[in-house]
């Protein structure tokens, strides 16, 4: 079954997509963990800029970002506008926090030292909903990247231009090839 761009108030299909195979799903997890390989070692200067250049992005480009969202789903306009600004607040947030965040915790206990590190996880694979297809994805993907982890984005089936206008976003930010994939598969 195709995955489509179907018009919410007409349910004429705009759009259709070939759903990705078992191999090429293969593939870019694969292509997901080279990148993440490479992401955990950046320094979070390096991240922090990715992040900040993916909200500049957003927000240079929320009309056009917009009209994806109003199409895909029916968002009215302002409020999908109001969704891409919301996105680039998130990314711009962990691009000034995220390092503070992910500092060791040092605890008082009576062994000479203990504290609680926070380090990389690897691939995640996100699984989103339709109804803020920009922001599911955005407040999930901004802490994990800045924490060095790339992600895999299953978004909903009837979204998939919104999940490839965020992956092309994470393509033009600087990090990594890879750092977010999208899976054009079924439920």
């Amino acid at each position: 079954m195709a995955i489509q761009t179907q018009n919410p108030a007409t349910g004429e299909v705009l759009k259709s997509f070939t759903p990705h195979s078992d191999a090429h799903v293969d593939a870019e997890i694969t292509r997901a963990d080279a990148a993440q390989k490479k992401l955990r070692d950046l320094p979070f200067e390096a991240r922090s800029a990715a992040l900040n250049k993916m909200a500049d992005i957003l927000e240079t480009e929320a009309e056009d970002l917009a009209k994806i969202i109003t199409l895909e789903m029916g968002k009215p306009y302002l409020q999908a506008i109001g969704e891409v600004k919301k996105c680039a607040w998130v990314c711009r947030y962990y691009a000034e926090n995220g390092e503070r965040h992910l500092q060791p915790e040092y605890i008082e206990t009576e062994a000479s030292e203990s504290y609680r590190a926070f380090f990389p996880l690897g691939v995640i694979m996100a699984i989103m909903p339709w109804n803020f297809p920009f922001w599911q994805v955005f407040r999930f993907a901004a802490p994990a990247l800045m924490a060095g982890n790339t992600a895999l984005l299953k978004h909903a089936s009837n979204v998939p231009q919104c999940a490839l206008a965020i992956e092309d976003i994470f393509k033009r930010s600087g990090l990594p090839d890879g750092s977010l994939i999208t899976l054009l598969i079924g439920g």
